[in-house]
């Protein structure tokens, strides 16, 4: 039985025609979910990898109204729930409110904003249900047992759990400290997407057992970058069939 998978790309990255190749690719090899980022300049944890593939897309005209025109576009299509995935600077500077009703109007299931941390949040964690939209909040293995408690009475059915401290795109070793992690917040009930430097099959197979789904991120982009202006369909579609063990 194949894997549960998150896969994450980047809006407009290599540009905005091929992201869309990218996002079939996903799709076509099997993801349960799809998680689209928002480039921005200054992220708060995105490796070199991830940060490359931003500034990247922003070179190639990325902008905020782009996004949600792009996830628009695909929602269309795909019969898959997309997560967005975004930086606080950018939904202030649109708006709390705003931001989440474009999300909504372009038919995303959910986001995932790692810098609006539940209490400190602006209002997303009240807002976005009542639109309709879920809102994953981000834990780390540090989390304290009190902070979980008070991440978890929110409404939504999400986690996302970093399998880590620190930034994207470092191979992450999964050992008894991260299962024991895992089964931790498992007692919450929550439906928990797990990712932080998952980039093979073994990776994912250890942790499925554990979660909802298992993110992979930084492996995809690297397959990107090493298409070279090759065809990226069968690459990533490949990718992540294998990653999912199809």
């Amino acid at each position: 039985m194949a894997e549960s998978l998150m896969t994450h790309m980047v809006a407009y990255f290599p540009d905005r025609e091929r992201s869309l190749e990218v996002a079939r690719a996903f799709v076509d090899g099997g993801a349960r979910y799809l998680e689209i980022q928002f480039p921005f300049s200054d992220p708060s944890v995105d490796g070199p990898v991830i940060q490359g593939a931003c500034s990247r897309a922003l070179a190639a005209g990325f902008r905020v109204d782009g996004g949600f025109a792009l996830v628009r576009q695909i929602s269309q299509w795909a019969p898959i729930p997309i997560f967005i995935m975004s930086y606080a600077s950018l939904v202030f500077a649109r708006g709390v409110q705003r931001f989440i009703q474009d999300a909504r109007e372009a038919k995303a299931f959910g986001l995932i904003v790692p810098d609006l941390p539940v209490g400190f949040d602006e209002g997303l964690f009240d807002l976005a249900p009542a639109a309709g939209i879920e809102v994953a909040a981000v834990i780390s293995p540090s989390v304290r047992e009190d902070r979980l408690n008070a991440i978890c009475a929110q409404p939504g059915r999400y986690l996302y759990a970093s399998l880590r401290t620190g930034i994207t795109g470092q191979i992450t070793p999964i050992e008894d400290q991260n299962l024991h992690f895992l089964r931790r917040i498992a007692k919450y009930g929550k439906s928990v997407l797990a990712g932080f430097g998952v980039a093979h099959h073994e990776q994912v197979k250890r942790i499925a057992p554990h979660v909802h789904a298992v993110v992979v991120g930084s492996a995809l982009i690297r397959v990107i970058e090493e298409a070279r202006g090759e065809a990226l369909y069968p690459k990533l579609k490949a990718k992540v069939e294998e990653l999912a063990g199809r």
